[in-house]
């Protein structure tokens, strides 16, 4: 179905893209404006620079939103290619404009895939980067449905689940999702501009976990959130409902009655994030987790090293659970995630050398981490 591709934009998602299917054989052509990021690209095995002599099977449009349409009627105008989606985190604005430029066709799918921890720039790109990711598509009442299933060879070769949504549903969830918060992120970390360096000493986990999505291509957020502009507002303006009462709360804290809770509306806010939070979790937990155990070595500071690792696989401290077998005399720590988390979590620590086993909770049974069975 899928022999040859062509990626057009070569930052960290187009190379991935380039990376995922050439290791599978899949013939790619690099091109970029930029040619020290094409250069960059083709040296990491994602493809060869320079557009093929005939039209590829699959074309990716992996620019900013904004460039998208001009991008794909370039290209279409060249014959790069048989069919072609774009990785644009917007979907109906672009819609739109395609449509309104005629430049919407049987040819397209609209598409999004979602990344783990994704940073800008091609050296930052990875094989594995969409593995068990949910990855959008949005065909229109034109797509042709040899186009949609282009589409779908190229997200199976990447290892991600395909997920197909309306354009407008789409933006509203990455709009509650993702884009909102990291207006969030911006918006705290901007104050830490007036910060003080004492201040900045005490700068512990809650400030992290707020700020990190912060750094990013201020560029390109820019562009999104422009492109997102009705469905971002909208919650921003539900978060500006819910800071105006937690500020009339805070104000009158000194007439508040000290029984422990605090004022209403401070009370009411942190225990609807409680049930905001506990509800995402549900979700996760309902959507299938795994339960895997690692088994830590006895030399000093292996558990520590451990939780470390874990951390950086955004396995919550909360969800760990230490288990010692003094049949065995060993200490293992035992977490549960996703299952579409839990393949790229045990393929990372084995690599770095850990020891694992799967366990049902509670059934007594453990089995070697090579017989975990993850569904795709």
């Amino acid at each position: 179905m899928v022999r040859t591709m062509a990626v057009v934009g070569t930052g960290v998602i187009g190379t991935s893209i380039g990376l995922a299917v050439s290791q599978h054989g899949i013939h790619v052509h690099l091109l970029d404006e930029d040619e020290a990021a094409a250069r960059t690209a083709a040296a990491l095995g994602a493809g060869v620079l320079g557009a093929p002599d005939e039209a590829v099977d699959l074309a990716v449009i992996a620019v900013p939103p904004s460039a998208v349409g001009g991008v794909l009627a370039e290209m279409r105008a060249r014959g790069l290619a048989r069919t072609y989606t774009d990785v644009a985190s917007v979907k109906a604005q672009l819609a739109r404009e395609l449509w309104d430029s005629a430049v919407l066709s049987s040819d397209y799918v609209g598409g999004h895939p979602l990344a783990r921890r994704v940073r800008s720039g091609p050296l930052a790109a990875r094989a594995d980067l969409f593995e068990d990711q949910a990855w959008v598509l949005t065909p229109s009442e034109s797509t042709s449905q040899d186009a949609v299933n282009r589409v779908f060879a190229m997200i199976a070769l990447c290892g991600a689940v395909p997920v197909i949504m309306g354009d407008r549903a789409h933006d509203d969830a990455v709009a509650l999702t993702s884009h909102a918060p990291q207006v969030v992120a911006s918006l705290m970390a901007a104050r830490l501009q007036g910060g003080s360096r004492e201040s900045f000493r005490l700068a512990g986990q809650a400030l992290h976990d707020v700020t990190r999505v912060a750094v990013r291509d201020t560029a390109l957020w820019n562009d999104i959130l422009r492109a997102n502009a009705p469905a971002v507002a909208g919650v921003l303006r539900e978060l500006r409902d819910d800071l105006t009462s937690l500020l009339t709360g805070l104000d009158d804290v000194s007439e508040a009655p000290r029984d422990g809770r605090g004022p209403e509306p401070v009370a009411d806010l942190l225990d609807r994030g409680a049930a905001g939070l506990a509800a995402i979790r549900e979700w996760q937990a309902a959507d299938s987790r795994t339960h895997v155990e690692v088994l830590v070595p006895e030399s000093p500071g292996q558990l520590v090293r451990l939780l470390d690792a874990l951390a950086e696989f955004e396995v919550d401290g909360e969800d760990m659970v230490p288990h010692y077998s003094a049949a065995e005399g060993t200490l293992s720590v035992t977490f549960a995630v996703p299952a579409v988390r839990a393949r790229h979590i045990v393929v990372e620590l084995g690599r770095a050398g850990w020891e694992m086993r799967t366990a049902e909770p509670d059934s007594g049974t453990r089995e070697p981490v090579r017989d975990l069975k993850v569904p795709a």
